[in-house]
């Protein structure tokens, strides 16, 4: 799905919660959050909650033929993309609304359901009455869920358990995904940040599961009344415009700082949380935890061109043979990438080990995909590792070997991570649809790729993906440092003309 809309409409997300007359959360705030990023919120109101900055009196629950007319009424021409749900004042609502996504999700495939499951008032008292055991016939049609520490522990029965213990203890109850939020956790670390961790299923199975894990520094403010609501309309705003997962929960944690952010400082006022659009401020956005290069401390070895400096990499061809090649190398480009694939590992290193010598008498720097210890073998000057690569290459021997680094992403979640590492440079794709490979859900677009590169440090930027003489010139307009192309010379009539007429525009 293209991250950029490619028309005026706007993507549809649902809430049913309920109505916090205090302004700062449930439907207020879910209103207030989509707006800001960019979506079409129409709202379905559970209950009338009477509530102020210091206590909730009394919940006020919606009949639910008043919420089934609204969701006829709505089908009818606001289809959702995503349904954020909150607050369900009692057992009544919770089936109807399970009978309700049944039928929903048969309407649209498609539909992403997430939860948030409010049960305490931060002011104090309680807005739910209903039971772990009433709550366990929705989880099976949640997509994500989104409590805190102690909604975990609560839907759980679990304690002293870790974040992942407790999310995959959800996901087993039923839910596919699940995010536990860091901000009210006592388990700070020495510097003060909070953790926020998601976890998931690819295939419904324990054995094929991801978890991400994003720290962010703990702000001290007063104005944080609805926080929670907007973590998780942001997640469903972000899913609605067609993110993956892992990064909506990025951007939404982002968007989460920023308006924390707004207003520093404690005193005895408790105000509503300020939503304030799209996060572009690298500072916003969380730091991602792994184990991927956890032990590295030095960045990769440089180009010798770094970003904002004036001299940038320019095209950045991707060819898969020899012949290509000594056919290119004459052209005077400052970077190649030898990308062979499904070839026999005698002939591979053959043809690695005549790259290298056939590259040596130019100035053009040149990548090795994938085969890293062919490229430290045959002193290569650069290797490019995509995702799935990282965690089984040995990345503190491509650094000890002095070899330069270069890493795929596919998102702001992957390109955070990767920018951590410190490599050498960092390729952002797809940012079109390409022939030579399948990109289904990470089309970037030039909008996505535009708000990435605010992202970036001095570490030079690729574009690459379905960039063609027709799209390369706004494709360049964003500020990448490189854009990578394969079909577009490798298929070209003319390929040094193609070469010729790429390097014109990217002049100046």
């Amino acid at each position: 799905m293209n991250l950029a809309p490619t028309s005026k409409q706007k993507p549809i997300l649902w809430t049913i919660s309920g109505a916090d007359c205090s302004g700062g959360a449930g439907i207020a705030a879910d209103i207030k959050t989509g707006f800001s990023l960019g979506a079409e919120v129409c709202s379905l109101m559970t209950a009338n909650t009477v509530q102020n900055s210091h206590k909730v009196f009394s919940i006020n629950p919606v009949n639910i033929d008043v919420l089934q007319q609204q969701v006829d009424a709505l089908l009818a021409d606001k289809p959702p993309s995503v349904i954020k749900i909150g607050l369900l004042a009692n057992s009544y609502q919770l089936n109807w609304l399970s009978l309700t996504l049944i039928k929903l999700k048969q309407r649209v495939p498609e539909l992403a359901v997430i939860y948030d499951p409010v049960g305490q008032a931060s002011v104090g008292g309680y807005l739910s009455s209903l039971t772990r055991a009433e709550l366990l016939s929705l989880l099976t049609l949640v997509d994500i869920i989104t409590p805190n520490w102690q909604e975990a522990e609560a839907l759980t029965g679990l304690k002293q358990a870790s974040e992942q213990e407790l999310a995959h203890a959800i996901c087993q109850l039923g839910a596919k995904a699940c995010i536990i939020k860091g901000g009210h956790s006592q388990r700070k670390t020495s510097d003060d940040y909070c953790l926020d961790t998601g976890f998931h299923y690819k295939a419904q199975t324990p054995d094929d599961s991801i978890s991400y894990r994003l720290s962010s520094r703990r702000y001290q403010t007063s104005y944080s009344h609805g926080g929670g609501c907007s973590f998780a309309s942001a997640l469903g705003a972000f899913i609605a415009h067609g993110y993956l997962l892992r990064d909506a929960f990025t951007q939404s944690k982002a968007f989460i700082n920023q308006g924390l952010s707004a207003y520093q400082g404690e005193d005895n006022y408790y105000g509503a949380f300020e939503q304030q659009g799209w996060p572009r401020d690298a500072g916003y956005f969380p730091g991602v935890l792994t184990a991927t290069g956890e032990k590295l401390t030095a960045p990769f070895a440089s180009l010798g061109i770094k970003r904002q400096n004036g001299k940038k990499l320019g095209l950045y061809p991707v060819i898969d043979s020899l012949a290509w090649l000594e056919r290119l190398l004459p052209l005077g480009l400052e970077i190649i990438q030898l990308r062979v694939k499904n070839t026999d590992p005698a002939a591979l290193e053959h043809i690695i080990a005549e790259a290298v010598k056939l590259a040596k008498p130019y100035k053009t720097r040149l990548f090795i995909n994938d085969h890293w210890q062919l490229a430290i073998k045959h002193g290569a000057y650069g290797v490019h590792l995509g995702q799935e690569d990282l965690d089984s290459a040995d990345l503190a021997q491509i650094q000890k070997a002095g070899l330069r680094l270069g890493i795929s992403t596919h998102g702001c979640y992957e390109f955070l991570l990767a920018q951590q590492l410190k490599p050498s440079y960092l390729a952002i794709g797809a940012i079109f649809a390409t022939q030579t490979k399948d990109m289904t859900g990470q089309i970037q677009g030039l909008d996505n790729l535009s708000r990435l590169l605010a992202l970036a440090t001095d570490i030079p930027v690729v574009a690459i993906g379905g960039i063609n003489l027709e799209r390369a010139a706004k494709v360049w307009q964003t500020g990448v440092d490189s854009m990578a192309v394969v079909t577009a010379i490798t298929l070209a009539a003319e390929p040094e003309q193609a070469v010729n007429r790429f390097r014109q525009l990217m002049v100046g």
